[in-house]
């Protein structure tokens, strides 16, 4: 009885008390008490997001299918971008993104489209998460209906997330500078590395003009980056020797859609062909030749695509290097020594290429600073480094590989600065004959300018090491150079022009003075001079046997490798008045000739291209066998006195007429032997090979200043 009284008495009190709250009356304290404290809500979010699949999806290509890629966006600003499944209405993508959000009445906006290279991607359907409604600290499992606002009664497919929503305590202005949502979508998620594409040409296109030709362009896209070429006109085989880069965001690989159309002026262009490149099947840090047909069209297109890792995923860091593992470095030893001169030919040798950094480079951007990265390419092999941002001095410790097809080859290493508005602003610019390394040597070298004639702000630091076999490189030496197919126009010296057709000038008015001198001999001008002659010609004739001739060629490089070894070079001067004049021709003027005195601008480009052509001709034949006997390239000097001295072997030995039969016979079977074998000169070979006095001057590398003046340091070092 007593415990039923006092239950009855509490029931009233509290009936007592919401009374007189709802009177308005505190029984609690006085008014001016503080409430109780709340936990301080969070500055921030992290949502982390698992995209897991998509069900029965629209369709919106006409073979019945799709190539779904999902945006999310919060406050209108795009957060993430996945990967395309290409034909798939049930696509898996399995994609994490973890995302720092600010106010969570900002819902999440995923909109799903169908990638459609060459023309706008297809809307497939969009939903809304709203974050507000999420539980915190808990993994939530969601199926998003897909709509289209438009047409809200149609039904769209589904998506399913894994959604987790986790406080970020702290201060968010700490957290916006740790990690910022457009460095996240910029740098950490997506960026995987970088796809270097160069469009080389087409052959045997579709016409589709009334002539008989096309005026053929070439659209690439993959993801949202897109690019496309200039314009060729009037051809079936268009030259493009273009190159751009792509930033490869997915981590297996990706497509690059291409398509080749017509230009039409007025009308809408006509649809040539299409092919499309699968990343994931080619190797990364390595350049790949590629000839794609194209689809729905006729012809292919020829490219070069090379892959390389950014600094997250490389494969191509200092402590992974080959060459500084005694056993695979023996092995390559192995692999290039003398005993294996004779297999696989093609494979002449290997050259590893160590970027380490640089030092006071050009300040590009308004804030005082670059965002540098290095560019290095051998041949048609181009490989670079990833971006070092808001730094003049950056570190990029890349080692590089490279397979050597031809010794004298030269590798380029150039510094640009990267500049998401536009193209890449070039920084300096390293050129080094593989035959001028010293293996192993860690070398500062200073920058040049584009055309590698003069120095620009900065050093750079490389460590190359270059294994080959000589007799292999000797044999590759008298085959037709590889062609480059992406380098700049040769521009046109007014000065060096003139200088070899002085040399040519020269050369012919040797040939006549001895012609005019022989001449005079038989005319006999001088008794005596005629006697002197007529007897030395008797002796000569009488004793001439052919194998004198190259022995007699082997005179001049003996004296000249005594001369270079007593210290009494005269390449140096060559070389001086070479830059001298590169100096004076810097800015061109074409004898003087103004464009107002030109018919039109056309004929004025076509006259100054048909110069350089003819100079940079005149310069390689007509400087070439004087380099070679002057000792410019050892090895080539060498390589000449074999061959000097085989002949002579061989001519001695061997009657004239087997060596004639033998020749005859080779190239009478050449073209049953190698049906695709390309016929050529080598000679010619041989001398193109040998670096002409231009690109002696090139290839020099510059003095670097052990102390620099307190204000160069200073302009050096900005920052």
């Amino acid at each position: 009885m007593k415990s039923q009284n006092a239950g009855i008495s509490w029931t009233a009190l509290v009936n007592l008390f919401n009374f007189f709250s709802l009177q308005g009356i505190n029984l609690v304290g006085p008014s001016n008490a503080e409430p109780p404290p709340q936990p301080p809500s969070p500055a921030m979010y992290q949502l982390d997001i698992i995209l897991k699949k998509g069900n029965n999806l629209a369709i919106r290509d006409r073979t019945g299918t799709s190539d779904p890629y999902v945006k999310f966006k919060i406050a209108g600003k795009e957060v993430f971008r996945s990967k395309t499944i290409h034909k798939n209405l049930n696509p898996v993508w399995d994609e994490r993104v973890s995302l720092l959000v600010e106010n969570l009445k900002d819902p999440l906006y995923v909109k799903v489209f169908d990638y459609d290279f060459g023309l706008q991607d297809d809307f497939m359907g969009s939903a809304y998460l709203h974050l507000e409604s999420l539980e915190h600290q808990r993994t939530l499992d969601m199926t998003l209906d897909l709509k289209d606002p438009q047409y809200p009664e149609h039904n769209l497919g589904s998506l399913e997330l894994a959604v987790t929503l986790l406080p970020k305590e702290g201060d968010m202005k700490d957290a916006y500078q740790s990690m910022r949502l457009s460095d996240v979508h910029r740098k950490a998620q997506l960026w995987r590395g970088i796809v270097s594409i160069s469009l080389i040409e087409g052959r045997s296109l579709q016409p589709m003009d009334a002539n008989g030709l096309s005026d053929p362009y070439v659209k690439f896209k993959m993801g949202h980056q897109k690019y496309k070429s200039k314009t060729i006109p009037k051809t079936l085989n268009p030259q493009w020797r273009e190159q751009f880069d792509f930033h490869l965001y997915e981590e297996q690989g990706g497509y690059v859609d291409i398509t080749v159309w017509d230009k039409d002026a007025g009308k809408k262009d006509d649809f040539m062909g299409r092919c499309t490149i699968d990343l994931s099947h080619l190797p990364k840090e390595h350049t790949h030749k590629l000839d794609l047909p194209l689809e729905e069209g006729e012809g292919m297109l020829v490219l070069l695509v090379t892959l390389t890792a950014s600094a997250a995923v490389s494969i191509s860091d200092l402590s992974v290097n080959m060459l500084d593992d005694p056993h695979e470095r023996h092995y390559i030893m192995q692999r290039y020594s003398l005993w294996r001169s004779f297999h696989n030919l093609k494979d002449v040798g290997v050259v590893q290429v160590k970027v380490i950094r640089a030092e006071g480079l050009m300040a590009a951007d308004v804030t005082g600073k670059s965002d540098p990265f290095c560019v290095v390419e051998l041949s048609n092999d181009r490989l670079q480094t990833h971006t070092i941002y808001k730094n003049l001095n950056p570190e990029w410790n890349k080692v590089f590989t490279f397979n050597v097809k031809d010794i004298h080859s030269v590798l380029e290493v150039t510094v640009y600065d990267e500049d998401r508005d536009r193209s890449a602003d070039f920084l300096g610019k390293v050129a080094i004959p593989l035959l001028h390394i010293q293996n192993g040597e860690r070398k500062a070298y200073a920058l040049k300018n584009k055309e590698l004639t003069g120095p620009t702000k900065g050093v750079i630091f490389l460590e190359i090491d270059v294994i080959f076999n000589a007799v292999k490189a000797g044999l590759r030496t008298l085959i037709p150079i590889e062609q480059k197919y992406i380098e700049e126009e040769p521009r046109v010296s007014k000065q060096l022009l003139l200088r070899n057709f002085n040399r040519v000038r020269r050369c012919i008015m040797f040939l006549i003075n001895i012609g005019c001198y022989v001449n005079s001999c038989f005319e006999w001008d001088s008794p005596q001079r005629s006697i002197c002659a007529f007897v030395l010609f008797v002796i000569v004739v009488w004793n001439f046997e052919l194998y004198m001739i190259p022995l007699a060629l082997l005179l001049p490089l003996a004296w000249n490798y005594i001369l270079i070894a007593s210290g009494k070079d005269t390449r140096q001067d060559v070389v001086m008045n070479v830059m001298n004049l590169l100096c004076r021709a810097n800015q061109i003027t074409l004898f003087g000739l103004k464009r107002s005195k030109m018919p039109s601008l056309t004929r004025l480009y076509s006259f100054s291209a048909c110069l350089a052509r003819l100079s940079c001709a005149m310069s390689q034949h007509f400087s070439s066998p004087f380099s070679t006997f002057n000792w410019t390239v050892p090895f080539l000097s060498w390589l000449a006195i074999v061959a000097f001295g085989a002949a002579t072997t061989i001519i001695y030995f061997i009657p004239l007429r087997y060596i004639v039969l033998a020749w005859g016979v080779n190239k009478f079977t050449k073209k049953l032997r190698d049906p695709y074998t390309i016929d050529n000169n080598e000679l010619l070979d041989f001398l193109s090979r040998v670096p002409s006095d231009v690109q002696v001057v090139q290839y020099r590398e510059l003095k670097l200043d052990p102390n620099p003046s307190p204000n160069k340091r200073k302009k050096n070092n900005p920052g």
